[in-house]
């Protein structure tokens, strides 16, 4: 199979096996391209990309555009701060407007949970969801679990538990889907507050001791506590929940493996993982970081294939 079931990339939720295999696939081969030392290749000359953030995003906008880049794709960025939006414009009229410059493809980070499913559904062009309110954010999700394959051999069977703020992430329901579709065990562990309601019905286990959790991993994905999402106080203190839900070294080494640690940032230092284990040899945060170009390479690459020229 050469081709994604789907015409967009909205969530995990609507991929399969093989289109994760896929994209796993094809990620290998812009790894390589991206480690040599001229790291473009002329795959989307005659594609024109629009990065619409309607949310603030550093690295996700950064990888993104790289990824475009990478792939002599042309390249429109647009920011909502200083846009029309501010000024009452709707989303469809936003989009219609920069397909009408004879955009092909959208990226879009929005704060509305299913923005990018919405559009999908009435503008000309594939879509890329770069994470829709508390939603998804797949491919974050994607990358991090190329990473755990490249880390560890395979994602099947392995034991990966998701720490921190599961309730307002769109990283975690991503991951969740994800890692089950391939085949790993999933455990949630966080202050009892933080935790959907919905969760188990993921099939999905809830583990409150953050100690018992570690014991139980082969990974361990570290979430921060979204404190923009947050309207009222979840728990007492950032203090408390440092004690109760954060790693640092001696946790780590009081552990009876090795366990590998990810965050897909940005890392509130000090509070959800000290210094010393997000720059420790079993942290691949900045493997994450350079998978994701490998990645996005790789779905922009394949949803553009799909396009008629």
């Amino acid at each position: 199979m050469n081709q994604l079931s789907v015409q967009h990339l909205l969530g995990i939720k609507h991929l399969n096996a093989s289109d994760i295999d896929l994209i796993f696939k094809t990620a290998d081969h812009f790894k390589e391209v991206i480690n040599r030392p001229i790291k473009k290749v002329p795959s989307l000359r005659d594609i024109t990309i629009a990065n619409l953030f309607f949310e603030n995003s550093t690295r996700t906008k950064l990888s993104f555009e790289l990824a475009e880049k990478r792939l002599s794709a042309d390249v429109i960025n647009f920011s909502a701060s200083g846009s029309s939006v501010s000024k009452g414009e709707t989303l469809i009229d936003t989009a219609n407007n920069i397909l009408s410059m004879k955009v092909d493809l959208i990226v879009m980070r929005h704060p509305h949970v299913g923005a990018c499913d919405f559009l999908s559904k009435n503008v000309d062009a594939r879509i890329i969801n770069a994470g829709d309110g508390t939603h998804e954010h797949p491919t974050q999700a994607l990358l991090d679990s190329y990473s755990i394959r490249e880390k560890l051999g395979q994602v099947k069977g392995k034991n990966v538990v998701i720490v921190g703020d599961i309730l307002h992430s769109r990283v975690a329901l991503s991951n969740i889907y994800a890692l089950q579709l391939q085949g790993a065990n999933v455990k949630v562990c966080g202050p009892k507050s933080l935790i959907p309601k919905y969760i188990e019905s993921l099939g999905v286990q809830v583990e409150s001791n953050l100690k018992k959790a570690l014991e139980w991993c082969d990974v361990a994905n570290m979430l921060r506590v979204q404190n923009e999402r947050m309207d009222i106080n979840y728990f007492p203190s950032t203090r408390e929940y440092t004690q109760l839900f954060g790693v640092n070294k001696d946790l780590l080494d009081s552990l009876s493996e090795k366990i590998v640690i990810m965050h897909p940032g940005p890392i509130n230092r000090g509070v959800e993982i000290t210094s010393d284990v997000a720059d420790s040899d079993q942290s691949i945060i900045l493997n994450q970081v350079e998978n994701g170009v490998a990645v996005r390479m790789a779905v922009i690459y394949l949803l553009a294939q799909q396009i008629e020229r």
